[in-house]
């Protein structure tokens, strides 16, 4: 390019590509890259600042096309600029500002892997023009060719990886110069170079180099195959060790995609490290769809507890808040409910939880806290809580098993099955008594047992609502046409399926039923067929604005005086300071 020239070739030449991006899975032969370069006056990349852009678009190591341009960065060129590119003041007079270059260049960058040496540098620019000047970046996949040559040789066969340095190793038919195109055409035939290496490392579609390009470690890479083959469908995944054992239990959307991303710099996660260097084999479970997946991976957790899963799943861990038998009942803390158990309050996901809700409950109504066996016959002497007023003294027979259980166990009975307006009402005075007496603590410590005790109550009754029908179904509408449909029968998904699109769904339901599984009636609890988390999701995925119910055997109700009626202040006292709570009844 002479000096003072303006040159801005065409887009002739170039062959379409498909919309929506690149996929990861192409081969890297039939990729289309735009290897690009910029210069720049060499400040922070606000938005303006680049002096030239080279751009080469190939695919298949055949040129597709060329855009080169000077751009006016607005500013002048600091001295050091000119004699490292040789680009002057006097060369930019003519040359399009930013903004007017930006149109073409993200059209020629459509539709493939953008390339650059030190692709950060290059694309902070490009992306902080953009926003400046209004367009929306593309977002393209980027391929950056030093982080890929760290990968790919050794200190022995280069001493660094500059570009210069590269394209005398890969004897580049172009030389870098500092100018934008020579460095972009250089950089193409770099990018060649190191593509015919990746065969060796078993790389062979742009997704698999642009993660090979960035640090993984030996690991992922050695177990990279194991993601090979799985299907890219909802479903469960399940990382398994030489003897079989479930390490690790997951679901994704796309179980292949979601597992790849083990083998990736994305995944930064000490234990799974630990389990990827134990697996062997990963097995895959297609699902219907979502609601289906999450179920699976539950059971899945809860029947086989995985070593490396650590989130709160196995059922078995849940507690229990409740009512013991005898004249003067008191709260326990439990691990299961027995039939004859009439008064709970739960699932708890801990005993801490479960301690907090009794906490509260011990404020606003004088149950005893004592874990004595009480007689009717024989007087216990009494603790000092009784001194301080805060029990009634049943121990010494002061109050009668008929006024204990009126003040004391009734409450709890009807704030966990129906209304919680007798213990809320308490634990709001108590805040507010303590918040005119400034002890600001002490009723933060309250508010957070009244959120603990209406959390409980909310979630109990909710579950109790879904798990009395017998059977319910229910669609809703699949991203690619058609329906998701649920059976669920006791609060257990007892089915799964997918509708066709354009297809009536009522035979596909039909067929579901005719399929699924058997659920009977009974047990005991407000989760009698399933874990309180399966009945949950399945509660999450019914209460979407999209989804439809299409049958149910018997009424799905709530109390009109519930629990749920609280939900304004329960997130008030989740989330605000006492202040914030209200005495006023819903």
């Amino acid at each position: 390019m002479a000096p003072g020239e303006y040159v801005q070739q065409t887009l002739a030449g170039l062959e379409p590509t498909p919309a929506g991006g690149v996929d990861p899975a192409l081969p890297l032969y039939a990729t289309t890259f735009v290897v690009v370069d910029l210069e720049t006056t060499g400040g922070a990349p606000d938005g303006g600042g680049i002096t030239e852009i080279g751009a080469v678009r190939v695919r298949g190591g055949e040129e597709l096309g060329v855009l080169a341009t000077l751009v006016d960065p607005g500013v002048p060129i600091p001295p050091f600029i000119t004699v490292l590119t040789g680009i002057t003041q006097a060369m930019l007079i003519p040359a399009p500002p930013i903004e007017q270059v930006l149109p073409s260049f993200l059209e020629f960058i459509s539709d493939a892997v953008l390339v650059a040496h030190n692709a950060p540098y290059d694309v902070g620019f490009l992306k902080a023009a953009c926003a400046k000047h209004g367009y929306r970046w593309p977002n393209p996949r980027v391929l950056d060719t030093a982080a890929l040559a760290r990968r790919v040789l050794t200190r022995d066969e280069v001493p660094n990886r500059r570009l210069g340095t590269l394209a005398a190793y890969f004897r580049t038919a172009t030389q870098p110069t500092h100018r934008a195109l020579d460095d972009a055409k250089a950089t193409v035939d770099v990018l060649h170079g190191l593509i015919a290496r990746l065969g060796g490392h078993r790389v062979d579609t742009v997704g698999e180099a642009i993660e090979f390009a960035r640090a993984v470690t030996p690991t992922q890479r050695r177990k990279r195959h194991l993601a090979e083959g799985l299907p890219k469908a909802p479903g469960v995944y399940i990382f398994r060790a030489a003897d079989d054992r479930p390490l690790y239990v997951g679901t994704s959307g796309d179980i292949a995609t979601r597992v790849r991303s083990y083998f990736t710099a994305a995944e930064k996660r000490a234990r799974m490290s630990e389990m990827l260097a134990a697996a062997e084999r990963v097995e895959a479970v297609e699902c219907a769809h979502s609601l289906e997946a999450e179920v699976r991976e539950l059971r899945l957790i809860a029947a086989h507890a995985p070593p490396y899963n650590r989130r709160s799943k196995y059922p078995e861990r849940m507690v229990w808040l409740k009512l013991t038998d005898g004249p003067y009942p008191r709260l326990s803390v439990v691990r299961g409910l027995a039939p004859g158990d009439t008064a709970y309050l739960g699932p708890f996901r801990s005993r801490q939880a479960a301690e907090l809700a009794a906490a509260g409950f011990h404020d606003a109504v004088p149950l005893r806290q004592c874990t004595h066996r009480l007689s009717l016959r024989t007087v216990t002497p009494a603790c000092a809580l009784a001194e301080l007023g805060r029990c009634p003294a049943p121990c010494e027979h002061r109050i009668t098993p008929e006024e204990y259980d009126h003040r004391a166990a009734a409450p709890f009975r009807t704030a966990t099955t129906s209304d919680p307006q007798v213990v809320v009402d308490a634990l709001l005075a108590r805040i507010e008594a303590l918040s005119v007496a400034e002890r600001y603590e002490e009723a933060a410590v309250v508010r957070s047992r009244l959120a603990a005790v209406l959390r409980a109550a909310v979630r109990m009754q909710r579950l109790a609502a879904l798990t009395r029908i017998g059977e319910l179904a229910a669609a809703r509408p699949a991203a690619g046409g058609g329906w998701e449909l649920a059976l669920v029968r006791h609060g257990r998904l007892a089915g799964a399926g997918v509708s066709p699109p354009g297809v009536h769904p009522r035979p596909t339901i039909t067929a579901i039923r005719a399929t699924a599984e058997t659920v009977e009636p009974g047990g005991h609890g407000p989760v009698p067929r399933a874990s309180a988390e399966e009945s949950e999701r399945i509660l999450s995925w019914l209460e979407r604005p999209e989804t439809r119910l299409v049958e149910m055997t018997s009424e799905w109700s709530s109390p009109v005086a519930g629990a749920a009626r609280f939900r304004d202040l329960l997130a008030k006292a989740e989330n605000g300071g006492s202040h914030q709570l209200s005495t006023e009844r819903p």
